[in-house]
């Protein structure tokens, strides 16, 4: 996984964390859902990136 794409991932979770959290402090469901949805987009990424990290590691490719 590329650093740049590694900082995006974790700036997109921290985001969708603090919309989440915004969203519980005003009890906007709304908001509480985009953010935990941001934030589950975000470990999604992450995890494929792990998985094509490992496969790079396992193959040498």
């Amino acid at each position: 996984m590329g650093l740049g794409d590694k900082i995006s991932n974790k700036a997109q979770e921290v985001a969708g964390k603090a919309k989440e959290a915004l969203g519980d402090a005003t009890n906007n469901e709304k908001l509480q859902a985009e953010g935990a949805g941001e934030q589950a987009a975000a470990k999604a990424k992450q995890a494929g990136e792990h998985v094509k990290d490992a496969a790079k590691d396992t193959f040498g490719k």
